[in-house]
């Protein structure tokens, strides 16, 4: 016959337990465990204590005996489980299975799935997937540049960032065309506790407007304008309101190659005024254009989640934002060297190479 650890409690440990007794909204399980003790500081043994609350002597004897070596903090909270480690075997086949294999009847592999097409509980096949930190379901982004001129470009626009011209100002530019006007069909009901903010899925288009923006690299702050398209008259239009803006002083434009940056009558406009000095980006690297981090700063704060009735009530909003940002203006701090960025491009397209030889 087992002899039950005795259990001498402090003043301080019995008001604990006795709280958590007495609390509303004290889990179930902590109150258990709490009669437990406090019935085995009396005395009681654990076949008493055990038909008193209707669980089993191996139950009360285990939180009697965690108490007893750890006290308080013991039973607060459960004993961390490891579970069953999976066997080599195991482990490999599913990491091969998940790397190598695609699944009959979908893109990727579930947790369900493979645990089906191997054959073993889905547990386990989650463990391993958390062991070697793969994630199936989700995937990334990414485009490698083909621009011939890559590195040249890269070295040109980088080195603006991070050694600016004297006596100049370097502006990232460029627009977000086609922003839609989307007016929810229903009022969203508010954040309340426990309950998010809701909005529904469908809407009612009521528009679109495009936003030419300018990110000064030095401060972070934006020089905006609204047009209703975004051609070329457009785009000349706003270089026309950055000259009008910033006067005699050298102006390095850091864009994209969008063909209306390139247009004809741009190009004649820019040998008219030679303060203006255009660094495009190279194709497919509008990442190295700043501007394209406020913009989706813009997106995620203002307009994803909001409800616009017409075009001025949105752009009303963005004004809003931009006076905000200009108002609290913090620069965005490029901090990658380009031959690290280079070294990334080249990893890239080896894995590429690698994958399209296979």
């Amino acid at each position: 016959m087992r002899v039950a650890v005795a259990i001498e409690l402090t003043e301080q440990e019995r008001q604990t337990l006795t709280k958590w007794i007495r609390g509303r909204n004290t889990p179930v399980k902590l109150v258990t465990r709490a009669k437990v003790v406090l019935r085995a500081a009396d005395g009681i043994q654990n076949d008493a204590i055990a038909t008193e609350l209707g669980t089993n002597p191996g139950f009360v004897r285990r939180w009697r005996t965690r108490f007893a070596s750890q006290r308080i903090p013991g039973i607060e909270k459960d004993a961390p489980r490891s579970g069953r480690k999976p066997s080599q075997s195991v482990t490999a086949k599913i990491l091969l299975a998940t790397t190598q294999e695609k699944s009959k009847a979908a893109t990727h592999w579930s947790v369900r799935t493979l645990a089906e097409h191997l054959g073993v509980s889905r547990s386990v096949v989650h463990r391993v997937w958390r062991q070697h930190n793969l994630q199936p379901h989700r995937t990334k982004t990414f485009k490698i540049s083909n621009d011939p001129r890559f590195e040249e470009k890269l070295h040109d626009v980088v080195g603006l960032y991070l050694n600016p011209p004297e006596h100049a100002i370097v502006l990232s530019v460029d627009e977000k065309s086609q922003i839609q006007v989307l007016n929810r069909t229903q009022k969203s009901l508010p954040l309340f506790p426990g309950r998010l903010k809701t909005m529904t899925h469908d809407y009612k288009r009521n528009g679109t407007t495009t936003l030419f923006a300018a990110l000064n690299v030095a401060d972070g702050t934006v020089l905006g304008d609204f047009k209703p398209r975004h051609r070329h008259q457009e785009w000349l239009d706003f270089l026309k309101t950055i000259d009008e803006t910033f006067p005699n002083v050298e102006l390095h434009i850091v864009c994209d190659n969008y063909a209306t940056h390139k247009h004809q009558r741009v190009q004649k406009w820019l040998k008219r005024n030679p303060r203006f000095h255009i660094h495009f980006t190279p194709t497919s690297g509008s990442w190295l254009n700043l501007v394209e981090r406020w913009f989706r700063d813009l997106t995620q704060k203002c307009v994803r989640r909001g409800s616009f009735n017409n075009v001025a009530e949105l752009e009303s909003v963005i004004w809003d934002y931009i006076e905000h940002t200009n108002d609290a203006a913090k620069p965005f701090i490029w901090k990658a060297k380009p031959d690290d960025i280079l070294a990334k491009v080249a990893r890239a397209r080896a894995a590429l190479d690698k994958v399209q030889s296979e």
